[in-house]
């Protein structure tokens, strides 16, 4: 939890039908989901699911996605790519970072130094 007592993006703190109301969808949509790893929420002691603001922002994505036509199994393959992405474009700005260390303490004869253009890793509305 943060600092004013607001839950953090991540923290699992809702439960179902909270989540359900928040995303629009039924409880039993939930599980499915749930089952199929499109969307995998915390778990509280007692095994009960607590979803945090991200799950619910992901739960809103996949209804988006369906509202488009895109059939579960199609969902789950965007999700796994977008993640990929992600991953990779983490792994390229820390590259990057090395590269340009490197360049700075060895810069050669006759190099230019390129300009750092910012790496945006996602941007809310991007089509996909």
């Amino acid at each position: 939890m943060s600092t004013d007592g607001i839950p953090d993006d991540e923290e699992a703190v809702y439960v179902i039908s909270v989540a359900s109301e928040l995303s629009g969808m039924h409880p039993q949509t939930l599980r499915q989901y749930d089952r199929l790893g499109l969307v995998t929420p915390g778990r509280a002691s007692g095994r009960g699911r607590r979803y945090s603001l991200r799950d619910i922002a992901s739960l809103r994505n996949i209804q988006r996605l369906v509202g488009e036509g895109v059939n579960l199994a199609g969902i789950a393959r965007i999700i796994e790519l977008e993640s990929a992405v992600a991953n990779m474009a983490i792994e390229m700005a820390k590259l990057r970072t090395e590269v340009d260390a490197l360049i700075a303490t060895n810069l050669p004869k006759g190099a230019v130094k390129r300009e750092v253009e910012p790496i945006v890793i996602y941007q809310e509305g991007d089509s996909h």
